[in-house]
């Protein structure tokens, strides 16, 4: 096994839900093996609430998440990242910017929670089914033996965990 952190970057439109999640969910699954960042091809500037109350709730760390854009890591000192997965349907219609080291890209599917209407209790569980989906697929990408797999491998395996069961 390798000492290798892997930079991992989760896209979403707004940086505001899922893939704030999906960052402070590797960042703790991962174990040090993985440093997971977020950003928004439009970000909001700030994080959905009820996102925060999630992963509070569940107890996560909510230290240095926040609503950021795609610029920041294009930028020459950015981290060079080793996968860049897209988590809204949105983001993975956009144009893909032409990363360094061309990392594993992939598109994982999530229903966006912001946008149940219902009652306190709805809402709570819509962010409670996004926050269990998300971590559910997150324990299977730290599953994988990416330190053994050639880079196509690495491509088709990060895919497949998009892929409806």
């Amino acid at each position: 096994m390798t000492d290798k952190v892997y930079q991992v970057l989760f896209i979403c439109r707004q940086n505001a839900g899922r893939s704030i999640l999906a960052e402070a969910l590797l960042n703790h699954l991962g174990h040090g093996r993985f440093r997971a960042c977020s950003a928004g091809y439009e970000p909001l500037g700030d994080i959905h609430p009820d996102a925060l109350a999630i992963l509070g709730h569940v107890g996560y760390s909510l230290e240095g998440l926040r609503s950021k854009g795609l610029e920041e890591f294009s930028v020459p000192d950015a981290p060079v990242m080793d996968f860049v997965i897209t988590v809204c349907d949105a983001a993975a219609g956009e144009p893909c910017p032409a990363w360094p080291g061309h990392p594993v890209s992939a598109h994982w599917h999530f229903p966006d929670p912001s946008l149940e209407t219902g009652s306190p209790e709805a809402v709570h569980e819509a962010w409670h089914q996004a926050l269990q989906q998300i971590r559910n697929r997150i324990m299977l990408f730290c599953a994988l033996p990416v330190d053994k797999l050639e880079h196509a491998a690495r491509r088709h395996a990060v895919n497949q965990l998009g892929q409806p069961a």
